[in-house]
C-alpha cells in the first residue's frame, strides 16, 4: 500500500473522530459559575441529535477547515521526526486554540487545576508571581508579597526571557510556567529583561511553600489606619472586615489607606464585598459577555463600615483585575481618592469550565465595567493623584534654627497641644515608601478638611436651633 493510500485511510479514520470531538466538546460541560465560585465538580451533559442540529443551524461546521486539520494531523503522524501520540497532538491543538484567544484563556490539566484552587485558598508551592504571555516572553503582572519572587526583587513589568538558561520564546504560558514549577527548596535561575536596565540580568530564586496572608493591618497614627490587600482570595473579604474592625476600635480613627499595589487580582466576589463595605447604594461592577449567564450586575447594600470617613487607595502597574474593580468602583462613586500610577488594565472575567474531575479550561467569558460604564480593558484605572515611586534623598542637616522653646525662661503653653502620634516603626515605613508617605500626607489633609467641615455644619445647625 503506497503513502497516498495510507494518508487517505488515516483521514477516513481520524476525520470522524475530530468531527465528533468538535461536536461533543461544547456540550461536555455545563458552564460553571463565574470565577468567584470555582466549582470543583464537573457537570456532564448528554448530547442529543436535536442539540447538534441546533448548533449546526446557528454555526455551520467549517468542514473544509476540519478536513485541513485532519490532513495536518495525518502528516504530523506520518512525517514528524519523532513519534507523537494522538493524545499529545490533541492536547497541543487545545492549547493552541486557547492561546490564540487571549493571554488569560488556558487549559488546566491535573496539577494546574489543583494549583488554581490552591491559589484561591491562600497556599501554594512556587515562586509567587502572577504572569501572562507577551511577545513570546513571560511578563510579570506582579510579585506577591512575602514570596520568593518578591524577596528576590522581581518587579511588575519584568520580562522573563530565559529559565535556567533556556530560551522560552515560542513556548506556551503553560509550558513556561511548568518549567518554573518544582519541589520546595530547589533553585531556579530566571533571566530578566527590565525596562530600566540596559542589559538582561539573572536572578536566582528558591522555590518554597507559600502561605499567604491576603490582608495586613497597620495603624500609621492615632487617626489613620492602613490595610494592605495582597490578593483577593476566598477569605479575603472576611479578613479585611476583621482587620478594619480592629482599626475602628480606636476612638481617634478618622481615615483609611487601602494599598492595592502589586495586587494581581483574584476572586470577583471578594473585590465586590470589600467595595460594599464603603458605599451604600448603586452598582459596584457589571459584567457583559455573549451569553445571558455572563451579564451580571453587583449592587451595594446600605452599609458604610466607616461612616463616610475619607479613604485613599494606592495602586500601580501591578494592580490588576479585582484590584481595578475596587479602585474603579470607589473612584466612580467618589468614595475614595485613587493615588499612584496607572493600573495594569485587565478588564476581563475568566470562568472556570470543568471538563472532568481533573481538567478544566479557564476561559475569558465577559468584560467588566465600572459603575459609570467604563471598561478597564487595556486602559487601566488612571489615578486621581499621579505619584510615581521615588526614593527619599538624605540631605545634610544644616544649622538648626533657634525656636521660642529654646530660649531660657520661655513661657510654657498653658493649653495642652495634642499631636497625632506616629510610632518609630511608622516613621521607618513611611521613609522607605514614597507613595505611602504621600498617601499618608494626603489623607491627613482630607481628615482635617472633613473635621472642619463637620464642625462648621454642626455650628450652623446650632445657630439655626438657637434662632
Amino acid at each position: 500500500m503506497n503513502k497516498t493510500s495510507n494518508q487517505k485511510r488515516l483521514v477516513r479514520v481520524i476525520l470522524p473522530s475530530i468531527i465528533a470531538f468538535v461536536l461533543y466538546f461544547p456540550f461536555n460541560y455545563q458552564m460553571a459559575n463565574a470565577q468567584e465560585d470555582l466549582q470543583e465538580s464537573a457537570d456532564k451533559t448528554v448530547i442529543t441529535e436535536e442539540e447538534i442540529e441546533a448548533v449546526n443551524e446557528i454555526t455551520p461546521l467549517p468542514l473544509d477547515q476540519i478536513k485541513t486539520f485532519a490532513d495536518i494531523f495525518t502528516r504530523i503522524k506520518l512525517s514528524y521526526v519523532e513519534p507523537v501520540t494522538d493524545e499529545q497532538l490533541l492536547e497541543y491543538a487545545v492549547d493552541g486554540m486557547l492561546a490564540g484567544l487571549d493571554p488569560h484563556s488556558v487549559y488546566l490539566r491535573g496539577d494546574k487545576y489543583e494549583d488554581l484552587n490552591e491559589d484561591t485558598r491562600g497556599q501554594f508551592t512556587g515562586l509567587g508571581i502572577e504572569v501572562v504571555m507577551e511577545g513570546g516572553f513571560v511578563k510579570v503582572i506582579a510579585p506577591i508579597d512575602d514570596t520568593p519572587a518578591a524577596k528576590a526583587g522581581i518587579q511588575s513589568g519584568d520580562l522573563i526571557i530565559r529559565i535556567n538558561g533556556e530560551v522560552i520564546s515560542g513556548l506556551t504560558l503553560n509550558e513556561a510556567t511548568e518549567k518554573m514549577r518544582g519541589a520546595p527548596g530547589t533553585s531556579i535561575k530566571l533571566t530578566i529583561l527590565r525596562e530600566s536596565e540596559p542589559d538582561p540580568f539573572d536572578i536566582v530564586l528558591k522555590r518554597a511553600i507559600v502561605k499567604l496572608s491576603s490582608v495586613k493591618r497597620n495603624r500609621l497614627s492615632d487617626q489613620i489606619g492602613y490595610l494592605r490587600v495582597t490578593q483577593f482570595q476566598a477569605n479575603t473579604a472576611e479578613s479585611f472586615r476583621k482587620e478594619l474592625k480592629k482599626l475602628r476600635e480606636n476612638d481617634e480613627f478618622s481615615g483609611l489607606i487601602i494599598d492595592l499595589r502589586n495586587n494581581p487580582g483574584g476572586l470577583l466576589t471578594a473585590a465586590v464585598s470589600i467595595v460594599d463595605s464603603f458605599i451604600t447604594d448603586g452598582v459596584i461592577v457589571s459584567t457583559k459577555g455573549r451569553s445571558e449567564e455572563s451579564a451580571k450586575e453587583y449592587n451595594a447594600t446600605a452599609i458604610d463600615l466607616i461612616e463616610g470617613k475619607p479613604i485613599v487607595v494606592l495602586v500601580n502597574g501591578g494592580s490588576a483585575s479585582a484590584s481595578e474593580i475596587v479602585a474603579g468602583a470607589l473612584q466612580d462613586h467618589k468614595r475614595a481618592m485613587i493615588m499612584g500610577t496607572e493600573t495594569f488594565g485587565k478588564g476581563s472575567v475568566q470562568t472556570v469550565l470543568n471538563i472532568n474531575d481533573d481538567d478544566a479550561i479557564k476561559l475569558t467569558t465577559a468584560r467588566y465595567y465600572t459603575p459609570s460604564g467604563r471598561s478597564i480593558q487595556a486602559a487601566g484605572v488612571v489615578p486621581d493623584v499621579l505619584v510615581n515611586q521615588r526614593q527619599f534623598k538624605d540631605t545634610e542637616q544644616g544649622f538648626e534654627r533657634v525656636k521660642e522653646n529654646d530660649l531660657p525662661g520661655h513661657l510654657d503653653n498653658e493649653i495642652e497641644v495634642k499631636i497625632d502620634a506616629k510610632s518609630e516603626e511608622t516613621d521607618k515605613l513611611l521613609a522607605a515608601d514614597y507613595q505611602l508617605n504621600e498617601a499618608f500626607n494626603l489623607l491627613k489633609g482630607m481628615v482635617l478638611f472633613s473635621g472642619n467641615r463637620t464642625a462648621t455644619s454642626n455650628a450652623d445647625k446650632s445657630t439655626k436651633t438657637d434662632s
